[in-house]
């Protein structure tokens, strides 16, 4: 299906390409209630983000109530993400059976349930099973969120709203920051369990407010519902036609036909989700498999650079650059958590006038500088008998200055990115491979962070994460085209080449230039 335009060898423009000319050309102004229902499905990020932000200081305590080595604290911290992956693939199928909207309640109801075992846990084995059931609540929580607001979203916004859970996540681990620094003056064997088992009370509030959410158009389409997808359509988008467009181009890439107009009719269903999957890992197309290593690519380069050693073991790292004080540690973490937020919001303003790539390269390049330096700052201080006031304050900037730019551009696009390429059939389990992909990258870094830098020094730690990231810098240059102000249909003719895309895109943007000259001519005359 993706790769049919690729296999011939010539690029077809279909129905669908005609609303992205209309939707970048308009440039209508944000779409309300699509902007509502994008940051409904997206506020249960923000429980992964609180509870990777409470761990950065929850760890302190944990360790010094329940006596647990740095081995102990490596596997609590990082074992959520591995959880997270089993979640996230369960939630694929879950996804597709049950509809994006019930998925996210899902996640609402294991994440509340995980974060009361946490909460009252009176030792490290109880813990690790709230461990475990909050990471498959936060597997389903960011599949959930990601293929919705991919799936809700008009193409010329879909950036900015697609972007909302990766703003959550980041206002959560903020929220997470300030949660540590409020509970550490309560005694050490009451305030982590305080901090973690916060996590719950949202979950009740969230579970209501994501059912007052439609269902997500193209998962109604997929169930043969094409009159409750229009209705959704039509206020999702800005007009009636464009929502009719937008239709046709969903039942295009769903195999309905055109003159199937009947509120309901009837689709033919994958019966068996492991064919989906056989399609997807065992036989693509061209195409699929272009995508696929986009996929593979920009979420293990986001995870390997590092940024989950920076955010979960923050105060460590200024431990180690000379901040010695608890108190001051946690203070700086909430730095480190105004400074993530403020850019995330940044970037969301960003994404769909700068385009992913332009962001993704800047953003890459930014954090390959920032992580050197600290690694230079790291080794001096660490090389140094005296206190060097000079590399304590070039540490502190350079972790603000790596959150900061991995929060404009490298943190939203890898979810952002993976939502607009897929094939509609293949969507949910190729977002899905995607999160997997992500928090195992994560969970290995989480899990290995403390062990790393005794074995090569806490800077020799940076400066490996530095050349990571820059061999990421390479592979987007070369692998990923611009997906910013096209259709998701659309997009799929991008992906086939893995090194030629530049000049199917070319040829895009001249048709649809050809297209708008057309129609600006018959309107004429």
């Amino acid at each position: 299906m993706a790769g049919s335009g690729h296999e011939n060898g010539a690029v077809s423009i279909r129905p669908a390409d005609n609303l992205a000319v209309f939707e970048v050309s308009k440039k209508p102004k944000k779409n309300k209630f699509a902007l509502g229902c994008a940051l409904l499905a997206s506020l249960t990020s923000m429980l992964l983000g609180y509870d990777i932000g409470v761990m950065s200081g929850a760890i302190i305590f944990i360790k010094k109530d329940l006596k647990i080595s740095d081995v102990q604290i490596e596997i609590l911290v990082g074992v959520l993400n591995l959880y997270c992956l089993v979640g996230s693939i369960v939630a694929g199928n879950i996804a597709d059976w049950i509809g994006r909207r019930y998925t996210i309640v899902l996640a609402n109801v294991i994440i509340f349930v995980g974060s009361l075992f946490m909460g009252f846990s009176v030792n490290y084995a109880f813990l690790m099973v709230g461990r475990f059931i909050a990471g498959i609540g936060v597997g389903f929580a960011i599949m959930g969120a990601v293929l919705y607001n991919a799936e809700i979203s008009p193409a010329s916004s879909r950036g900015f709203l697609t972007s909302f859970p990766e703003v959550c996540i980041n206002v959560g681990i903020l929220f997470g920051y300030v949660s540590n620094y409020a509970f550490s003056k309560l005694p050490t064997r009451i305030g982590w369990r305080l901090m973690l088992g916060a996590g719950a009370t949202p979950s009740i509030f969230l579970v209501f407010a994501v059912l007052a959410m439609p269902e997500s158009p193209r998962w109604l389409v997929m169930q043969g519902k094409l009159g409750e997808a229009k209705v959704v359509l039509e206020k999702t988008l800005d007009t009636k036609e464009e929502a009719q467009l937008r239709l046709n181009g969903i039942k295009e890439a769903a195999g309905i036909p055109q003159d199937s107009t009947g509120d309901v009719v009837v689709v033919q269903k994958q019966t068996n989700s492991n064919g989906l999957w056989r399609e997807l890992l065992l036989h693509p197309t061209p195409a699929v498999k272009h995508i696929l290593i986009c996929t593979v690519g920009i979420h293990f380069f986001q995870q390997s650079s590092g940024v989950d050693a920076v955010v979960l073991y923050s105060p460590r790292i200024f431990e180690k650059a000379g901040i010695t004080s608890s108190n001051e540690q946690l203070l700086t973490t909430v730095a480190v958590g105004i400074c993530k937020t403020i850019f995330i919001l940044v970037a969301t303003f960003l994404l769909d006038k700068s385009g992913r790539r332009a962001l993704l390269l800047i953003s890459t390049s930014g954090m390959v500088v920032s992580l050197a330096t600290l690694g230079f700052s790291l080794t001096i201080i660490n090389h140094s008998e005296a206190k060097l006031t000079w590399a304590i304050a070039l540490c502190i900037t350079m972790v603000l200055s790596f959150v900061a730019f991995f929060a404009i551009g490298m943190g939203p696009i890898a979810g952002i990115y993976t939502s607009e390429i897929f094939p509609l059939k293949l969507r949910a389990q190729g977002i899905s491979l995607g999160v997997a992909v992500n928090r195992v990258t994560s969970g290995i870094i989480a899990m290995t962070f403390l062990s790393l830098y005794k074995a090569i020094t806490i800077g020799g730690a940076f400066f490996l994460f530095a050349g990571i990231a820059a061999v990421g810098w390479l592979f987007f240059n070369i692998c990923l085209p611009e997906t910013r102000g096209k259709t998701l249909e659309e997009t799929e003719l991008l992906f086939g080449n893995l090194v030629g895309w530049r000049e199917v895109d070319k040829k895009m943007k001249e048709d649809n230039t050809k297209g708008t000259t057309h129609g600006q001519e018959g309107s004429d005359g």
